[in-house]
């Protein structure tokens, strides 16, 4: 599957752009510090951009800004959690006045999540969850 080139350029930019509370919580989850956990900083899961992903457990992180509304926040969660991903959002604020409150929901949130490679699932509603590659082939 092609990549999507404008949503890549996207990514590009806010990857170099990133603003204050991102730039703060990328201290904490980047080099697996956070649970000795994975995390790729905005990484494109078409159609969406997500701020911070946990590829072992299918989980997005973001931090959400002035320019969110929770009615548009709701659908593309919807719309992610039917691709088999699971979000957490963060105000700025939250970010930037309590980030030990952040990293511990984020943490608990890890550790609920099973890992997307544990193959011991199986049953009537067991689905591989998708494998975003950035090289634009992923399982769907």
């Amino acid at each position: 599957m092609p990549r999507n080139k404008r949503l890549q350029d996207h990514a590009e930019r806010l990857r170099r752009e990133l603003t204050e509370p991102e730039m703060r919580l990328w201290r904490h989850l980047s080099n697996k510090q956070l649970g000795g956990y994975k995390f790729r900083h905005q990484t494109e899961l078409d159609p969406a951009i997500a701020d911070f992903f946990c590829p072992q457990k299918a989980l997005v992180v973001n931090v959400d800004g002035e320019i969110h509304t929770p009615e548009g926040d709701a659908r593309r969660d919807a719309r992610m959690a039917g691709d088999g991903f699971t979000t957490i959002r963060f105000t700025n604020d939250e970010v930037m006045t309590n980030m030990d409150g952040v990293l511990i929901a984020i943490l608990q949130k890890l550790r609920a999540l099973r890992d997307r490679w544990d193959r011991s699932c199986s049953g009537p509603d067991y689905r591989p969850l998708p494998n975003p590659s950035t090289e634009g082939e992923g399982l769907k």
